[in-house]
């Protein structure tokens, strides 16, 4: 049995395909870690949804920005994009909604051992702490109020992790900080504004992987997220997103014995609405 994390497909069923064709994915025996953003942008978001849920237990997807985008949208929390409209409009659209909603932030393999987020881990949370934080966001998408957790989740503030955060405070956070992080000061403030390469950000801002006595440093984390990220020199971090949706690649790691790195190119394979 293979293993392979992917990076965000974004609507890109066609290069989806084509990457599972490239590692020679074996629906029967092999397993798929997606990244987040399975939606969005790209014009094959339906299609997506529909093969990724239909592969049940043998696919794992960690919920990402663009995912949680279309759960507020489905709720009249945000006008609909047209890249998204066939979704909502599809016969089974309520069932590809209610089944994304259950998908986790966070997801950690002791065996593989991996952890896979969507932007990033806070320097300061733990593994332990990651999951239990993850979990009081699901908790409150899988709740019966969940249309005011999605209505309450957009905004830059707290730009600052505390553990003393209550109510849509505490949960805008965590989700910013497990779909949309990248950047941070020193001291653990967010910065959601810049979005460029490392090397050419402010100088008072580090990549989130490269904060100071970051405590999940030993930890193998796979990231979409960042399409501009690149290669990292920072040990045990794996990005997946390589723009695929922009027109640059559309990324596979292999995450058991056998390891690996594979990649198909998207030149003009998906065109952002």
């Amino acid at each position: 049995m293979a293993v392979f994390a992917i990076g965000d497909v974004q609507g890109c069923a066609d290069a989806m395909k084509r990457l599972l064709e490239r590692v020679r994915f074996d629906p029967a025996e092999d397993r798929l870690w997606f990244a987040g953003d399975l939606v969005n942008r790209g014009p094959q978001s339906l299609e997506v949804l529909r093969f990724v849920r239909g592969l049940g237990d043998r696919a794992i997807s960690v919920l990402g920005n663009h995912d949680l985008h279309l759960l507020a949208m489905s709720q009249g929390v945000r006008e609909v994009s047209p890249s998204l409209a066939p979704v909502l409009e599809a016969e089974d659209g309520p069932e590809l909604v209610e089944w994304l909603r259950a998908r986790p932030l966070f997801h950690h393999d002791q065996r593989l051992g991996y952890v896979m987020v969507h932007a990033g881990l806070y320097p300061s949370w733990t593994l332990e702490q990651a999951a239990a934080y993850a979990h009081e966001v699901e908790r409150a998408l899988a709740g019966e109020e969940y249309g005011d957790l999605l209505s309450g989740m957009y905004g830059n503030k707290p730009r600052r992790w505390s553990d003393e955060l209550t109510g849509i405070e505490r949960h805008r956070t965590i989700i910013n900080i497990f779909t949309r992080m990248r950047y941070m000061k020193a001291d653990g403030t967010l910065d959601f504004e810049f979005k460029g390469e490392p090397g050419s950000q402010p100088k008072n801002l580090v990549p989130w992987f490269d904060a100071p006595d970051r405590v999940n440093a030993d930890e193998h984390i796979l990231c979409g997220h960042w399409s501009t990220l690149g290669e990292v020199d920072t040990p045990n971090i794996y990005p997946l997103d390589t723009g695929c949706v922009w027109g640059g690649e559309l990324t596979a790691m292999r995450l058991d014995g056998e390891g690996g790195w594979f990649a198909i190119p998207c030149p003009q394979a998906c065109e952002p609405d």
